[in-house]
């Protein structure tokens, strides 16, 4: 963001702090009691439950809802947390449209499902108020585990391994720990510094050692771990970002859509954050969704999303699509970026039409340009700081068996590793996984 805030155009405090205040607030609303208890009556209470099929983490979301339904919702909390120690940030941040509640009978029976992640919110909200923690660390093994980054991948394998009994160190590059939940969220999906929170609940299993500002490359060797440590996991997300090829990316006002959302996330008073009058993203997931309605939130008058292939294909969920349509984001499809023009910094964007044969696309050649003082890349994300010998396959280190990697003692998880979508939930899946391998390989 360093090169928008001097370019022109781009100015804090386009809206006044209560109007900022109002937009940025909890996308939905935490049920009460009450509204707890009615939508958990909808639940069919299903015995071969497609909606727990559909769930990464295979939280029994029968159990959970009937706990909630007879008034225990901290009973139903341990049952989420059991599989996914995350649940508080997965019910915020999950895309549950496209997984539990797209399986839900009440779905396809009615078109409306049962409302899986808030009543998640409202059974982990409901015990961590509580300020306890819902398990007890195992007499310890003495062995020892390094895991690098704590985003979700890193922390839930962290967590399991603590509870198992063994002494992990948990490294992360950044000066705060959360890894995406932390920085790389919309922050109206994740209000009062929840992230944070989170990660200091998780924390009181005992047995994990954090140590900010350390990461593969910055302090840390892959080799020295192996010899210092039992085992290693490695949930070291993907830290670069994709260039657009596109003449004058380098002008002032053009961005990673990431690194805006990170500085967004970490503002103490977003009036100060500079945003554009005219905002294009580059891009069709859930990234590109979050920096476009953040953008429209904090003030921007027109922000497009423009992106190469047709609507359908985008990877942001039809919700995230329609919440920005609501925003008054305007999405355009089939159209690539070809050159950003003005006298050293953005002043419009110049897109090429684009059609589809097969997989192959195609430029039509006709180009239109729009109003853009500022630019966001948000076209996916790259493997940046895998260690050296390490086997690589699409880009992504390459795992088999719950991530052992081609290193022996060593195992991945999350973004980095393949295999898996790039959900928060399914990080925590990976990271559960891997630690229980973990477990089994180390004792024996």
């Amino acid at each position: 963001m360093s090169n928008s805030q001097t370019t022109p155009g781009i100015v804090p405090a386009r809206l006044p702090g209560e109007q900022i205040a109002r937009n940025f607030a909890d996308l939905h609303a935490p049920y009460d009691a009450h509204e707890a208890r009615v939508a958990a009556d909808r639940c069919y209470f299903c015995h071969d439950a497609p909606c727990m099929t559909a769930c990464p983490t295979s939280i029994d979301i029968p159990l959970f809802i009937r706990q909630i339904a007879t008034g225990t919702p901290e009973a139903a909390a341990r049952t989420i947390f059991e599989q996914n120690i995350l649940g508080g940030m997965c019910a915020r941040v999950c895309p549950t449209e496209t997984l539990c509640e797209e399986a839900c009978v009440r779905e396809a029976a009615e078109g409306k499902p049962v409302e899986i992640g808030r009543l998640q919110r409202h059974a982990t909200d409901a015990l961590m108020a509580r300020n306890v923690h819902p398990f007890t660390r195992a007499e310890p093994t003495g062995k020892t585990v390094a895991v690098v980054g704590a985003g979700p991948a890193g922390l839930a394998c962290a967590h399991r391994l603590a509870m198992k009994g063994h002494d992990v160190t948990l490294y992360d590059m950044r000066a705060k720990p959360g890894g995406l939940n932390e920085f790389g969220i919309a922050a109206y999906k994740s209000t009062d510094n929840f992230a944070q929170a989170e990660v200091d609940w998780l924390l009181r299993i005992g047995g994990i050692t954090l140590e900010t500002g350390k990461g593969l490359g910055q302090g840390l060797d892959l080799n020295d771990l192996q010899q210092a440590f039992d085992a290693v996991f490695l949930g070291i997300g993907l830290a670069g970002v994709n260039a657009l090829r596109a003449e004058g990316e380098d002008m002032g006002g053009v961005s990673n859509a990431v690194d805006f959302i990170a500085e967004l996330r970490q503002s103490a008073d977003l009036t100060g954050l500079p945003v554009g009058r005219n905002v294009v993203v580059i891009g069709g997931g859930m990234t590109a969704v979050d920096a476009a309605v953040q953008s429209r939130l904090l003030g921007a008058e027109t922000v497009t999303i423009a992106y190469r292939r047709g609507q359908s294909r985008m990877g942001a969920s039809t919700f995230e699509q329609d919440l920005a349509a609501s925003k008054g984001v305007r999405i355009m499809a089939n159209v690539r970026p070809v050159a950003v023009h003005g006298a050293g910094a953005a002043a419009e964007i110049e897109l090429e039409y684009t059609t589809e044969e097969g997989d192959r696309l195609v430029g039509t050649g006709e180009t239109l340009r729009l109003r853009a003082d500022q630019v966001f890349k948000a076209i996916g994300q790259t493997l940046e700081g895998a260690p050296e010998g390490i086997q690589i396959e699409g880009g992504k280190i390459k795992v088999w068996d719950a991530g052992r990697t081609s290193l022996p003692g060593v195992w991945a998880g999350g973004d980095c590793a393949g295999g898996g979508e790039d959900l928060t939930v399914t990080a925590v899946a990976e990271g559960r996984d891997a630690a229980e391998d973990i477990h089994k390989v180390l004792m024996g």
